[in-house]
């Protein structure tokens, strides 16, 4: 069989390339390059709001098999920068299945390219840290790739995108709670996650005032993941200072963040950050280990945590980093992880029943 010839490569900031075959939107495109070690769930991760302005590299080799599922989206507009696999897959094997990866991230001008080293590209990452590329055609330089790279700085209005313009609510027949959710690029499955457990959950938007959420009355506040560095959106940190103490509080991954922001925690970027399903994590209240799935590229620095009222509640079993923080007199708490994670693991969904214990707690 005749080997078909590369149409489309990568140019990362160190001047490395690394060709391949374009799918999806085959526009050209700046982003950061991260990557993800999860073995199934791309659809959830090209609709994860927390990538915006990211092309992810898959470490699993085969992309596309089961194809897109109605029902398995993030969110509504997938904002990711691009997706970087080894194997392609356009005849989807699944009854559930609507559309193609590739239409899909036509449709959503989600930049692909397939037939890439992976492996070689990965450890790339890990030793040399996530950086820029410009995935392109054949026909550009390396000098010139360098130089759109040099004329495309990082962006930092990405929450500002993702989240909703305007307050909505997602309310359930038998609500026994009402949660206001700071929307900085939430997932569905938080929302759902609260539903199934009888709240109405009323979303507003990043830079909703702490006084407009305190009118909504709530019995509980959520912050929610997002993309970016958590200190591009000081309104949230400024926000949080001033709902402490007034009702339970709960922040997932840069929700996490923010919250130590708010108590004068420290946070910085990551190497090459944590995404992917299967990160272990010591809950050190009870000692127990949960596999968990992770995706950011900022942390919580552990020395300032010590300074602040926050106590950490969880650390990471491989690099020792902040994984969840909570302050018990203001009822705050918080995880770097996503325990609303689908597909899996389910480890931590026992962290949306101690939001409801604490505002049970409350009444």
């Amino acid at each position: 069989m005749e080997r078909k010839e590369f149409d489309r490569k990568l140019i990362l900031e160190d001047g490395s390339e690394y060709y391949g075959y374009a799918f999806g939107d085959t526009s050209d495109k700046v982003t950061e390059i991260v990557f993800n070690t999860s073995m199934v769930g791309y659809q959830e991760i090209i609709s994860d709001p927390s990538y915006t302005y990211q092309s992810v590299v898959m470490t699993y080799p085969l992309i596309g098999n089961y194809g897109i599922a109605n029902d398995d989206y993030e969110t509504d507009i997938p904002t990711i920068g691009g997706l970087i696999v080894r194997e392609y897959n356009d005849f989807p094997s699944n009854f559930r299945s609507k559309r193609t990866l590739s239409e899909i991230m036509e449709k959503y001008h989600i930049t692909g390219i397939s037939g890439v080293d992976t492996r070689k590209l990965t450890r790339s990452i890990r030793d040399l840290g996530s950086r820029r590329v410009l995935i392109t055609g054949l026909n550009t330089s390396v000098e010139e790739g360098l130089k759109i790279i040099g004329e495309n700085p990082y962006e930092h209005d990405a929450v500002k995108l993702v989240s909703c313009k305007s307050k909505w609510r997602s309310n359930v027949f038998d609500a026994r709670y009402h949660i206001v959710a700071i929307d900085c690029g939430i997932k569905q499955n938080i929302i759902r996650s609260l539903n199934n457990r009888k709240c109405n959950v009323t979303i507003v938007p990043w830079n909703t005032p702490a006084e407009d959420i305190i009118e909504l009355n709530p019995d509980g506040v959520f912050i929610s993941n997002g993309p970016g560095d958590p200190t591009d959106v000081p309104e949230v940190t400024d926000n949080i200072k001033k709902l402490r103490g007034k009702y339970p509080i709960f922040g997932i991954c840069l929700g996490h963040q923010i919250i130590s922001l708010s108590y004068g925690a420290k946070t910085y970027k990551l190497k090459f950050g944590h995404r992917g399903g299967n990160h272990p994590v010591k809950n050190l209240i009870t000692g127990k280990i949960e596999i968990t799935s992770q995706n950011h590229s900022f942390a919580v620095d552990a020395e300032s945590l010590k300074n602040t009222e926050l106590e950490a509640t969880h650390i990471n079993i491989l690099d020792d980093t902040i994984e969840g923080a909570s302050c018990v007199k203001d009822k705050v708490f918080s995880v770097q992880y996503h325990p609303e994670s689908a597909p899996g693991p389910q480890d931590s969904s026992y962290l949306f029943d101690e939001f409801i214990e604490l505002i049970e707690e409350g009444r």
